[in-house]
């Protein structure tokens, strides 16, 4: 899906998304990663959703977000329990959702000014 809206201000958005790839501004994506409205990135240890490990989490928990969203791929799928906990017991909201829903969004709540950070994966 192609996303067209632009904005005057210098904020990282998802321009668009296919389950192969995402586009953050101009730069393509192929991997997992972790985006905010003015960071992205790319070089993130975990492959695949299932990979995803606690300590994985201090890259997002450094970015000092107020809300999470965790795109997991083609379909929606939780976290166990204690990764959840984990964003519980610092206070940060924390959404699963597939990896179109989580894009969609994150593009939302970037505009509302939240401190939002995205962690995507395509499988």
């Amino acid at each position: 899906m192609r996303f067209t809206l632009e904005s005057a201000t210098q904020i990282n958005t998802v321009r668009a998304y296919s389950p192969q790839e995402l586009r953050v501004g101009q730069t393509v994506v192929r991997a997992s990663c972790i985006i905010t409205a003015e960071r992205l990135i790319t070089e993130w240890a975990p492959v695949r959703f299932e990979a995803l490990e606690a300590a994985h989490l201090e890259d997002i928990f450094a970015l000092e977000p107020q809300i999470v969203l965790i795109g997991t791929g083609a379909r929606q799928r939780f976290a166990p329990a204690p990764l959840r906990a984990a964003f519980s017991a610092r206070a940060i909201g924390l959404e699963m959702m597939d990896l179109g829903a989580a894009c969609r969004t994150f593009n939302i709540l970037v505009h509302e000014d939240r401190r939002v950070a995205a962690a995507l994966f395509f499988s």
